[in-house]
Parts: structure tokens; sequence; C-alpha cells
């Protein structure tokens, strides 16, 4: 006989597929604990971190003792979404160990830019960045290579995957030049400066190659006080190349401000190396320069005819100044002591008719050429011409 009460199922008897209350118990609890621990669908979960894109092209040069670092600086994640704000730059170097592999060597982080300040260092949309090394570095590494990578990083938890490893030889460089002079003319600016006889770390220069001249276009710095300040409307270019201590820029606009900078190069077998910039030399063109006389000046005396009365014509060659505006006509009765100038307005012909003449009386005439700027020429080499008396005009018609 079973010891039960009636009415009372045993564990686990009841029908086909349903659980006791035991059962139904500890399966609640257990499907609490689940529910607990994995969380249901919606839940909010924490943000991932915006990750910048990488850097792939990053490229290194040598500049007097610094290396210019250039690259394009990611505007969007690894998921394609825009920055919100320009990502921290943290950039990593190294020697390179003679017969080194370059994957294998630990770059060390030497600075970081951020990103508050990553703006000053943008050019067209790529950064540029300016290494110093130290002269003495340089000298004791001389010919090796320097590795560089860079990261960036638009949150504290997680960074951009690595750069592109970009390679370096570096050299001892020239002295910066420290006396670059310049001379405007009319056609040219004349630079001239004094050639560098040392590196930066104190040696004799072994083969000084030539000098590469820079020019940018500046203006007036208007957030600074100082007149002396100036921002290059685009970044100095390569004007040209020279093989002594000189160079003739014609390619020159007058009413421009120019900013000129030179550097040495120097060889080292295959390799050349640029020192750093001069000072530099800002000048602003002003055209003072005045025309070339008028040349073959003639003076003819015309007889009255018709309502045409008597009168002067006088012509001359056209300048060949190309900012030659037009020209004044003087006019003298005593051998040039009284000059008086016939012309109110530029004449923009080499024609002109001196309709003032007075029978009996002598004249000299001279003319000059005025440029777009104001300059006036010299006056011409006078021409004289007589008007007729009264009764040598009545002989005539005779």
């Amino acid at each position: 006989m079973e010891n039960r009460k009636e009415g009372t199922p045993l564990l686990g008897a009841g029908r086909s597929g349903s659980f006791s209350r035991f059962s139904y118990f500890l399966f609640s609890i257990f499907y609490f604990l689940f529910l607990s621990s994995c969380g249901t669908p919606g839940d909010p979960q924490p943000p991932r971190p915006p990750i910048p894109a990488a850097v792939t092209d990053l490229s290194t040069r040598q500049v007097g003792d610094s290396v210019v670092l250039t690259f394009t600086l990611p505007k969007q994640t690894t998921e394609g979404e825009a920055l919100e704000a320009p990502p921290d730059v943290e950039i990593f170097r190294a020697f390179m160990p003679a017969g080194g592999q370059t994957a294998r060597v630990a770059l060390a982080q030497v600075y970081t830019i951020p990103s508050a300040v990553v703006d000053t260092y943008l050019l067209d949309d790529r950064l540029q960045f300016a290494d110093p090394l130290q002269a003495a570095d340089i000298a004791a590494h001389s010919g090796e290579q320097m590795a560089y990578m860079v990261r960036t990083r638009a949150s504290k938890r997680a960074a951009s995957a690595d750069s592109n490893r970009a390679l370096v030889r570096v050299y001892p460089v020239p002295e910066a030049i420290g006396d670059l002079t310049a001379n405007v003319t009319e056609p040219a600016v004349e630079l001239r400066w004094t050639p560098p006889a040392r590196t930066t770390s104190g040696e004799r220069i072994a083969a000084l190659t030539g000098f590469r001249v820079y020019r940018a276009e500046v203006e007036p710095d208007a957030k600074e006080s100082d007149a002396t300040k100036w921002k290059k409307k685009a970044p100095a270019e390569l004007l040209g190349v020279s093989p002594t201590a000189a160079y003739r820029d014609a390619q020159i606009e007058f009413e421009k401000t120019y900013l000129y900078t030179v550097r040495s190069v120097a060889q080292y077998e295959l390799d050349s190396v640029e020192s750093a910039d001069s000072q530099a030399v800002v000048l602003t063109l002003k055209d003072t320069f005045a025309p070339a006389a008028p040349q073959n000046v003639v003076a003819v005396y015309v007889a009255a005819a018709g309502e045409t009365p008597a009168h002067m014509e006088l012509s001359w060659s056209i300048s060949p100044d190309a900012d030659a505006a037009g020209y004044h006509v003087y006019r003298s009765e005593d051998e040039g002591k009284t000059v008086t100038r016939l012309t109110r307005e530029l004449l923009p012909t080499p024609t002109f008719r001196d309709m003032s003449v007075a029978a009996g009386r002598r004249y000299s005439y001279t003319v000059t050429v005025v440029d777009r700027a104001g300059n006036e020429s010299a006056p011409s080499a006078a021409v004289s011409a007589s008007a007729p008396s009264a009764g040598a005009n009545e002989r005539e018609k005779l």
C-alpha cells in the first residue's frame, strides 16, 4: 500500500508533456537567471568608439635638420561615418639598423598633435609636420634610413590602424644662408647670397651642387598687429635652380608682394639634400621706372586751308614700352628756357596739332611718354619749326 494522501500526485507524475510544480519552479529560476545574464533584445549596448580610417599615403623628405611628414588626414571612421572633429595624430619613428627589416623594427612614439591644433598643420587638406632632429644625431647616422609611421585617434579607447611606413635617408645639411639680398630693377628682381662652407654639425661641405630659389606671393596678416608679419596666399614654389650664388627673377608683376628664400643643395653619392630656408626677403614691387623717351619727333608747319587755320603738325614713333598709357607735348619759344605743356590729357596716339601758333614765330617741341603707373619719361630730343610771317604768307599766295 502506498503511504500518500489521496489526490497528491507523485513527483514527475501527471499528464504527458506537463511539469510538476517543483520542476516548473526550477525552470522559472533558471530562465530568470538566463535573462538576467544575457539581457533582452533591445537593451542599450555600450557605444563603440569611433576608429578613424588608417592613413595610407604617408611620405617623408629631409629639409634642413628636419624630416617633413606629409599625409592626408582621415575624415571618416572605419565604418564610413564622418568624424565629428579632426582626430589626434600620433607620430612614431626609429633609425633603421643596417640590414634591418622595416616591418620588424619597433617604432617609438615621439609626438602627439592634439585635435585642437591639428588645423594649424593642414595645407590643402594634407597635414604637414616637421620633425626636428639634432644635427649631431644626423651626423652620427649619416646615410642611414629613418622609418616613420602615424596613427590617428578620435577616442581614448581606440586608435586607428598603423599607417604605411615611410623611409627617408638622412644626411648632414649645409648651414642656412644668412645674407640673402635683393635688388629691384625694372625687368627683374636680382638675388645674391654667400654660399655656406659648413654643415649644421660644423663639418666642411664636401660637395655643394647648387641652390634652389623659392618664391611665395604674400599679403599682410590681418591677425597680426606687427606690420612685418605676412601671410602666404599659396605655398612657396620652386622658382628656379642656380649653380652660382645669384639668381635673376624676371617673372614679376608690379604691385605684388613676394617672399623669397634660398636653399643650398649638397650631394651624397646618388642622394641630394637641401638646407633649411635662408632668412626671407619680402618685397612689394612698385613701378617707379620711367619709360624711355619718345624717338623720331617731327614738327611740320601746315598753312591754313579752307576753314582749317595754320598749325604745327607733330608726329613721333610709338613707344615700345608695354605699359605706355599716353603722351604729353611741350613747347618753348625761347630755346627751352620757358616750357609749357600743351596737352591737358594724355594723347592716346603719337600725333598732335598745335593750333595756337602765331605768324613769324619759331617754336621748339619735346614729347614725353607716361606709363600706367604714372611715371613720365624724360623729354625727347627737341625739334624746332617756324611759322612764316604774314607777309611771307601773302607772297606765297601770289
